[in-house]
């Protein structure tokens, strides 16, 4: 499959896992925050791995693109590569000091996750 191209003016599109493990959900709720504090559009992950046309179009669009894995399973990052996407920040939950099945899903958790996504996005 050849590499969908990320156009410049796009979008900027953050991912995240939102997995069952705690640290997903630190992922999850980092994107949301994230979102909300104009840094970027959280979009649509199982879309990308659905190949929903929409969601392929609009991420092939985008000028930017932070993905957020909790783990060292890196499964949104393993998402989007099936889906021929290569150019994109990965911020991992786990890299920040956060311990997979022993982390608090809190405030600080999360604002640890965001200062670091924002600092990628800026």
């Amino acid at each position: 499959m050849s590499e969908p191209q990320i156009c410049q003016g796009g979008p900027t599109l953050i991912f995240a896992c939102s997995g069952a493990a705690d640290v997903g959900h630190v992922a999850d709720l980092a994107a949301r925050r994230l979102m909300r504090d104009g840094a970027g559009r959280m979009f649509c992950l199982v879309g990308v791995g659905g190949r929903v046309k929409p969601i392929m179009e609009t991420t092939a669009a985008a000028s930017r693109i932070l993905v957020i894995d909790g783990c060292g399973l890196d499964c949104a990052k393993a998402t989007l590569r099936e889906a021929g996407f290569e150019r994109f920040d990965h911020l991992r939950v786990t890299d920040l000091g956060l311990e997979k099945g022993k982390s608090p899903t809190d405030d600080q958790a999360v604002g640890r996750v965001v200062r670091r996504g924002q600092e990628m996005l800026a």
